[in-house]
């Protein structure tokens, strides 16, 4: 079956997460990637909204984490403070994150592009970003993959990835064995080094060779020890998320920006 970058992706970023874990999400591609998630091989996914609805069950994707579907038939509707405060717990396993700007150890940026003072961009800054990547276990990026989002260094450090390198997130004092998990993009899935905490390639897209995925990135990119290719998206993949998951495709039949 033909499938377009963005359902790629999802399907990618939808194989990274486990049954039986809870995952905070935002809406767009994060929350397509949970709902696939828990309708194919992690029923028991747990989703939280940021806006305080836990483990909805929901029958369409809504449009705001405040949007009402996202506490429909939910065991909790609750508030952000009480969602920061299971990821604070350590309760979190997953979130998902976005950025205009990500380097080799995953930090983010989201706040400017250009000097802070007279900046050419000015973005929509950190919301709940840095306490989420700060306190759930794993974070997951889901973005396009270019230049100027893999950059060598950041306008504005906005959330924390690894930092400077091994041991810098817990001298800043985050809690130990935390932080970046998997960066999908539509070239392919990284991941990161244990030791080095470098960002590092898990698999290749198909059709898509090193050297694309090194023209497009600003920093020196490693290889894992045995890299592979993406699995294509399956055909019961594909239906859910069509079918099922974004029947309007206000997600599915957008240009990658």
């Amino acid at each position: 079956m033909t499938y377009n970058a963005i359902e790629l992706m999802i399907c990618a970023a939808a194989n990274a997460l486990e049954d039986n874990k809870l995952v905070v999400v935002g809406t767009g591609i994060p929350c397509a990637v949970a709902m696939l998630a828990q309708r194919t091989h992690a029923p028991n996914l747990t989703i939280m909204f940021e806006a305080g609805g836990v483990a909805p069950i929901l029958p369409t994707m809504p449009i705001s984490v405040g949007d009402s579907r996202t506490f429909h038939r939910g065991i909790m509707a609750t508030s952000m403070a009480e969602i920061m405060q299971f990821c604070q717990r350590g309760m979190v396993d997953y979130t998902f994150l976005g950025g205009a700007q990500i380097d080799a150890y995953g930090n983010l940026n989201s706040t400017v592009i250009g000097d802070y003072e007279r900046p050419k961009v000015r973005l929509p800054g950190s919301g709940g970003a840095c306490d989420l990547a700060s306190f759930c276990w794993r974070t997951l990026v889901v973005t396009k993959h270019d230049r100027r989002r893999f950059a060598k260094r950041l306008d504005f450090l906005t959330t924390p990835g690894y930092l400077t390198g091994p041991g810098a997130r817990e001298a800043a004092g985050l809690p130990p064995n935390t932080g970046p998990y998997r960066v999908i993009t539509d070239l392919a899935v990284m991941g990161f080094h244990p030791q080095s905490k470098r960002m590092q390639v898990l698999s290749l897209h198909p059709g898509v060779s090193w050297d694309m995925v090194a023209a497009a990135t600003e920093f020196e990119l490693h290889w894992a020890d045995t890299p592979v290719q993406t699995p294509a998206p399956t055909a019961e993949q594909l239906a859910i998320l069509r079918e099922e998951v974004d029947p309007h495709r206000y997600i599915l039949g957008r240009a990658l920006a």
